[in-house]
């Protein structure tokens, strides 16, 4: 009786690699992954959180971070985000009421704050917003007020200190806030008026701003209504709001409303 030939055991063993190879691309295939569409002032943290869930969940986030204002209009405009994580709540409504995020997914994830930001080698001493006005002073970068939230703080912190108008010669505009500390920290600029969560994150000095000199920055986070992967956007948010990602976003000074930070 004659059997058939074993093929060579080399070129077993190579379809077999293959196959593994195939197998595995399956696999990445159809491993849930997530785009979250974040504020610029949330890098450092969100980085670190997002590691932190991919280790636990096994799901891949892929970070869009940028100015809030930008963000949502591009989710208006059909956007593929499955979350979003603004650095203001009126964002977040205004997406609501076109009816692009899921209601019962937001939540006000932290109360942003401000201070006057410089790099480690400056000479000024500047503890005060009002110090601002001093003529060694000669340039200062903010977040662009159109779009950008932490923008705005900046703004409204300048006009209720009366230096609006005096300061605008001085102004340099980032298109967020994180490119608003690149731009303080290249050196073209003196001071900068950052969010907290960057200034922590760096090797700056900084002073924080009165928090009653403009409006509160409640951050908020909601669910796209086109997520392709709800589920899993429903854990990354539980996560960030959960033990280990509020411990994260504490470290960075990103406190929910009624917390203290305590330098």
């Amino acid at each position: 009786m004659t059997f058939p030939s074993r093929p060579p055991l080399r070129l077993a063993s190579s379809g077999l690699v293959v196959i593994l190879a195939l197998l595995l691309t399956a696999c990445a295939a159809n491993s849930p992954s997530l785009t979250v569409a974040a504020a610029s002032d949330l890098t450092p943290a969100f980085s670190e959180i997002g590691q932190a869930f991919t280790q636990q969940s096994g799901i891949e986030v892929q970070f869009s971070f940028g100015s809030t204002g930008q963000a949502t209009q591009q989710i208006l405009e059909g956007a593929p985000v499955d979350v979003f994580a603004a650095a203001n709540v009126d964002y977040i409504e205004e997406l609501e009421a076109a009816g692009r995020i899921l209601p019962d997914s937001i939540s006000i994830y932290a109360r942003g704050r401000i201070t006057l930001w410089r790099p480690a080698s400056s000479q000024l001493h500047i503890t005060d917003i009002r110090d601002l006005q001093r003529p060694e002073v000669r340039r200062i970068a903010i977040a662009n007020p159109d779009h950008a939230p932490y923008g705005v703080a900046a703004r409204q912190a300048l006009q209720a200190a009366g230096l609006w108008q005096e300061v605008q010669p001085k102004l340099i505009f980032g298109n967020n806030i994180s490119q608003t500390l690149q731009l303080a920290e290249s050196g073209n600029v003196d001071v900068a008026i950052m969010a907290l969560s960057l200034s922590l994150a760096s090797d700056g000095r900084w002073t924080l701003i009165p928090q009653n000199l403009y409006a509160p920055l409640d951050q908020a986070m909601a669910i796209i209504v086109t997520t392709s992967n709800p589920s899993a956007a429903r854990q990354f948010t539980a996560f960030v709001n959960g033990d280990e990602g509020r411990a994260i976003m504490r470290r960075y000074g990103l406190l929910l409303p009624g917390e203290e930070y305590n330098p």
